[in-house]
């Protein structure tokens, strides 16, 4: 049926059906200071052609990934996805595959989730992971959440060296769940501070590896302490091929491990939607939210796959939910597991190689431009630098060129002075000796 506008005459009756005088009536309830005092300046109408022309002039001032020197990281990164892994997914029975809620017609769907656990336990360390999440920093905040229900406390820890934005999630989904969160000063990485945190009522302790800066750490310690206090440790990961080179999680010791799966099958899209990573310990299954896919035989024997637990609002008591989430990131965990599965062991091994080595060779080229100084001692792909200038503004004097030079920590932490001359710089296997050669001649002339 074509779209046909509503004259005077059908406004008029369907106000007089609802009960109000005038279209503004609908809006009362919306405060006077967010209403627009006159109209947008657009055009009264255009044509779907002129409409397209605009609209790609405005996608044109954007600078894209793939169109020169890019180092932007913070928990986004730009990795080569395969051809095939946008083919596979955009199969019909695959793009438009809905919630297995018959398994015996839901198979594929449920085979591919079953694989992607499978796939995110291994790479973690862990015993068992969920069928994915929104993203990475909605992981980090059901995480906490999952670690109050399992120690039956509510005292959350959390690294000053966690993603800004993850945090901003996690005190969003605690704030009315009584939880009680200790909030570390920013950059604060040493795991000794942490441990001396540690109390009785302490439900868990969230950190990253590598962290927002950059630098790795070895938790097993940190998990050693928090588990004689009874307490659990959360490991977030926002860098997925790091596990390829780094050592995982769960053989530091962690309770829970979530991530953000976006490095691979998955663009940057300018923000999403991305697939948010968790796996935890078998004993803690109860106290998983979302799904789990399982492998099971019917009663010929033949292998199939069922959602062994849903423990969410839809399925059971809305008061015996372990989440409210009410879907997966089915398609972009598909791509994932595409793309890991096209790479294998070796692949990833040699990937995450690929990526710390390129991210040496520039950093070492960086600290050796006078004013400029790499402040970490370890990293894998990304890492921060501190610049004799404002880095917000060395950025943008970049960007001019062409050159998206990183993410200045004043953007993710404003009103920090401190922060203010600081760059992170992320170095994947996209990045050729030439984007090198372009940000560091073009960052010495900035410097100057």
């Amino acid at each position: 049926m074509r779209y046909l506008p509503h004259g005077q005459s059908d406004r008029r009756e369907m106000l007089a059906v609802v009960g109000v005088d005038n279209i503004d009536d609908l809006f009362r309830d919306v405060p006077s200071s967010a209403l627009l005092k006159t109209p947008p300046d657009l055009p009264d109408h255009m044509t779907e052609m002129a409409v397209e022309r605009r609209f790609a002039d405005f996608a044109n001032k954007n600078i894209s990934a793939g169109s020169g020197p890019f180092f932007c990281g913070a928990g986004a990164y730009h990795h080569h996805v395969p051809a095939s892994v946008d083919h596979l997914i955009q199969r019909g029975e695959f793009l438009t595959a809905y919630t297995p809620y018959q398994p015996e017609i839901s198979q594929g769907t449920l085979q591919t989730l079953f694989e992607f656990q499978t796939q995110v336990a291994q790479i973690t360390g862990m015993e068992v992971a969920n069928a994915s999440m929104y993203d990475g920093s909605t992981a980090c905040g059901e995480a906490v959440l999952m670690a109050c229900r399992a120690t039956r406390r509510k005292k959350t820890i959390l690294s000053g060296s966690l993603h800004p934005q993850y945090r901003d999630v996690v005190a969003t989904m605690t704030r009315y769940s009584g939880n009680s969160l200790r909030d570390n000063p920013v950059g604060m990485y040493r795991v000794d501070d942490l441990i001396n945190q540690i109390d009785d009522e302490t439900a868990c302790v969230v950190v990253q590896n590598p962290d927002f800066f950059g630098n790795l750490q070895d938790f097993t310690r940190l998990a050693e302490v928090a588990h004689a206090k009874k307490a659990l440790l959360i490991v977030v990961v926002t860098e997925i091929i790091s596990l390829g080179a780094v050592r995982s999680p769960g053989s530091m010791g962690a309770d829970i491990v979530v991530g953000e799966g976006q490095s691979l099958g998955n663009g940057l899209c300018f923000g999403g939607p991305y697939v948010g990573l968790l796996a935890t310990r078998q004993k803690f299954v109860r106290t998983i939210p979302g799904r789990l896919c399982g492998q099971t035989v019917d009663a010929e024997g033949r292998r199939g796959y069922v959602l062994t637990l849903s423990t969410r609002e839809q399925h059971i008591r809305r008061e015996k939910a372990t989440s409210n989430i009410c879907t997966n990131a089915g398609l972009c965990a598909l791509a994932f597991s595409i793309h890991l599965t096209l790479l294998g062991e070796k692949g990833l091994r040699h990937l995450a190689r690929l990526n710390h080595a390129k991210a040496v060779r520039l950093a070492d080229r960086l600290d050796a431009i006078e004013g400029v100084e790499v402040i970490n001692d370890s990293f894998f792909n990304e890492f921060t630098v501190s610049l004799p200038i404002d880095a917000a503004e060395a950025v943008e004097r970049l960007a001019v060129q062409g050159i998206l030079a990183g993410v200045p920590l004043s953007r993710l932490y404003p009103g920090d002075a401190a922060l203010e001359n600081h760059l992170l710089i992320a170095v994947t296997e996209t990045v050729t000796e030439e984007d090198m050669d372009c940000l560091v001649t073009a960052l010495k002339e900035v410097v100057k």
